[in-house]
């Protein structure tokens, strides 16, 4: 990128960037602007031209940012802060603060797989601010108690923007003694979920699936499930991105494929540009590991 390019950028092309990046696709992009798609396309490749990088990845599922595209976009955050502290006096040395984005997910999700990527990010964004809620509840986005949901079910508010991210794959493991065991006849033993868990889809199934089968250990955690599984006292029905990168588990195969649940993200249409940096992070970071991992960890969003 030249420096005439650095200081000529058209902050109306911005705008059209930024919305594209928050809706995901032109027409919403459109509608939120009051213009028709094609002006978008237009503005958008005028943008990518004069910063002689690609901004968006066109995938099944919308527009898709491509790094290049995420680092134009804190920028553009930075630009809009920095914008808005002139009207009220902000001191411009705030304008690279990015602000505070809560995300909250299941305790599985959040423990065994968002902590770790969700921490990376701040590296690459040193003026944003993350908390991480790990709660089972429908934390709500209505009464500002989050920014940005990931849940395991379609969503119901009709006011939020939600995103299918990815089917999320379930899958039998157990300590690797249970293969010979089961191949000696004995009959599966579970870790499982206790009462407080038993309303789950997961737990529902597997009740229907092995009627009668004997539950040795309960628990309201599916990292507590997989620690009793560590244990070797029973087999645990477990996320995949749980089990599958356990290394004192193997997959068992009891001759049933538990099904998949889907992977939504809800977020406020009205939100600051450090929301939308995180949700479309989170958006990508699910594309690039269903497509790294999918028939194994992920299930496909077809199948979801």
């Amino acid at each position: 990128m030249t420096d005439r390019n650095r200081t000529s950028l058209d902050w109306d092309d911005l705008r059209y960037f930024m919305a594209l990046s928050r809706h995901g696709s032109l027409s919403a992009a459109a509608r939120s602007l009051g213009v028709n798609h094609a002006t978008v396309s237009r503005r958008i490749a005028a943008l990518e031209a004069q910063l002689e990088a690609p901004l968006f990845e066109r995938t099944a599922e919308g527009y898709a940012l491509t790094a290049a595209g995420r680092n134009t976009l804190a920028a553009a955050a930075a630009m809009e802060r920095a914008a808005s502290g002139l009207g009220t006096g902000a001191p411009a040395a705030d304008a690279p603060r990015l602000g505070r984005v809560r995300v909250t997910a299941t305790p599985s999700l959040s423990e065994c797989f968002l902590l770790e990527r969700l921490t990376g990010l701040l590296s690459h964004h040193p003026g944003l601010d993350l908390d991480l809620i790990a709660d089972r509840r429908a934390i709500s986005l209505a009464r500002r108690e989050a920014d940005i949901a990931l849940r395991l079910a379609r969503p119901k508010e009709g006011d939020l923007l939600a995103r299918r991210l990815t089917g999320l794959a379930f899958g039998f493991y157990a300590r690797p003694s249970w293969v010979e065991r089961l191949a000696d006849g004995e009959p599966p033993c579970f870790v499982t979920f206790d009462d407080g868990g038993a309303h789950l889809p997961e737990a529902l199934w597997l009740a229907r699936s092995f009627p009668g089968a004997r539950a040795v250990f309960r628990t309201n955690s599916e990292a507590a499930l997989a620690q009793a599984a560590r244990s070797g006292c029973g087999i645990a029905l477990l996320p995949r991105f749980i089990g599958a990168f356990d290394p004192d588990l193997v997959p068992i195969d009891l001759k049933v494929a538990p099904p998949s649940r889907e992977l939504w993200l809800l977020r406020r249409p009205e939100d600051e540009p450090a929301v939308e940096l995180v949700a479309q992070f989170l958006a990508d970071l699910f594309r690039r590991e269903r497509r790294r991992f999918e028939g194994s960890v992920f299930a496909a969003l077809d199948e979801a």
